[in-house]
């Protein structure tokens, strides 16, 4: 029998059909959507007057365009409001269960999808967002869709699709004190450069992967997408099954044990051959920075901007990001003023990411020219925040804990970062733009950032992490 990866078991499995000239009909077992990215396919069904096929297949949250203070009260933005309220009356029309503003399992679609149970091993999931790859830390084929592929999704449960290539990414090794899995993915991409998957699926592997948590791995997978990949996925193994074994909901049905042994076959074949290996040492890994207006334009935090080159490639879009940014080549960063401060996102809004800030700040104070943003990824995650007493030693050091919501990451709501403005952030891209015109993203950990919002500059966490 021919090794495979697992890549190929869970992709080939859901083939319904295999179109002439090579597309794939694929079968989706998990459907997601929020506010921004379905209207228009609802439009699409009601002009052709079908029903969404396996409307139980979908699940539906509002987070893009949702503010994170004061949810009790409507929202300000008139756009964002009516894309809120259009999202509960389709799902209302088409029989599709959704999470409100205020319901208890609001919050981020990647972040909610894992914690409800929704996001199961050995399946295929997709959204109409580009960081559905976040769900594939359980072993899954996740994948952003366009709108029109939602329509498609919503009609027939299928997708058509290409069947990309493979990659496996492997990362020995231990990380540094101080060293956290978002710079392991954002020095893998600093290296790889944002195009540098491109037409792959990453597999991720090696003893620094399978050392993380799984809110770390979802960090790692969450960012695939940023060096051009179509997604990313991470073999299942005790830490998975500890993960999904502790959601009430999936522990409590009768076929779990069953579900365990199937998904502990969630691996790649020992001898299977993917198109494209490549391997890096987790003990070089630094704590990272982004410099520039991709998430390719990485360094350790330590070290110095490029030079621009001539004979560089890419040397114009570099020399176009270091203006924007307001940059020189040959520049250090710690020292250099910050304005803001977000930690949130699919990125880094889960607890682990929270506990970490919260530790970190613990018995310091914010710099008092710092604006921070601290957005929980969910209502459980905010809660379990608030269990813990991560509230209390926030509020103890000049913070607040907001309301779940996409916010800061993305220009889509108020949580925006004013023209010229310095952001370090924890989300996933630094976009020019990306959190408000004229703003400039320089993504980090979430130790990386609270250490920049206790010094109101960007700092190497590892100086404070004595102290």
């Amino acid at each position: 029998m021919t090794p495979k990866t697992l890549f190929d078991k869970i992709w080939d499995s859901h083939v319904v059909r295999t179109i002439e000239g090579g597309s794939d009909v694929l079968y989706i077992d998990q459907h997601f959507i929020h506010e921004v990215t379905s209207p228009q396919a609802f439009d699409g069904l009601r002009a052709r007057g079908i029903p969404v096929f396996r409307p139980a297949k979908t699940l539906a949250t509002a987070d893009h365009n949702i503010p994170t203070i004061d949810q009790d009260l409507p929202i300000k933005d008139e756009l964002s409001r009516n894309q809120v309220e259009t999202l509960n009356e389709n799902c209302k029309k088409f029989g599709i269960e959704y999470f409100s503003l205020n319901h208890p399992n609001n919050g981020i679609v990647h972040v909610i999808g894992p914690e409800l149970g929704y996001t199961l091993p050995g399946t295929t999931i997709v959204c109409g967002d580009s960081h559905t790859s976040t769900h594939g830390a359980f072993g899954t084929i996740a994948f952003g869709i366009g709108t029109s592929e939602v329509e498609m999704v919503l009609a027939s449960q299928c997708i058509l699709q290409n069947k990309p290539k493979k990659i496996r990414i492997t990362v020995n090794g231990e990380l540094q004190k101080g060293v956290t899995p978002k710079d392991i993915i954002l020095h893998i991409i600093s290296q790889m450069s944002s195009g540098g998957a491109t037409g792959y699926f990453v597999e991720y592997a090696g003893s620094a992967i399978e050392a993380l948590s799984m809110e770390g791995r979802m960090t790692v997978c969450n960012m695939s997408i940023e060096m051009g990949a179509r997604g990313g996925l991470i073999a299942t193994d005790l830490t998975t099954f500890e993960y999904l074994n502790n959601i009430p909901s999936l522990a409590n049905r009768p076929d779990f044990k069953s579900l365990l042994l199937s998904w502990r076959n969630l691996k790649t074949d020992e001898g299977a051959s993917f198109d494209r290996e490549v391997v890096f040492d987790a003990g070089i890994i630094k704590p990272m920075i982004t410099y520039g207006t991709n998430p390719g334009m990485g360094m350790a935090i330590d070290e110095v901007i490029p030079r621009i080159n001539n004979d560089r490639e890419g040397a114009v879009t570099l020399a176009k990001a270091l203006d924007y940014m307001g940059f020189r080549p040959d520049m250090k960063l710690p020292g250099h003023q910050v304005d803001y401060v977000f930690l949130g996102s699919c990125t880094n809004g889960r607890i682990e990411d929270l506990r970490a800030f919260a530790h970190f700040v613990k018995g310091k104070k914010k710099a008092p020219e710092v604006t921070a943003l601290i957005v929980p990824g969910s209502k459980r995650v905010e809660q379990q925040a608030i269990d813990e007493g991560l509230d209390k030693i926030l509020s103890e050091a000049g913070f607040e804990l907001r309301q779940p919501g996409c916010s800061s990451c993305l220009a889509m709501n108020e949580d925006r970062i004013p023209a010229g403005k310095y952001a370090v952030s924890t989300s996933n891209r630094n976009f020019e733009g990306r959190q408000g015109p004229g703003s400039r993203t320089l993504l980090a950990s979430p130790l990386t950032a609270a250490a920049a919002a206790i010094t109101g500059k960007i700092t190497d966490p590892r100086d404070l992490l004595n102290n």
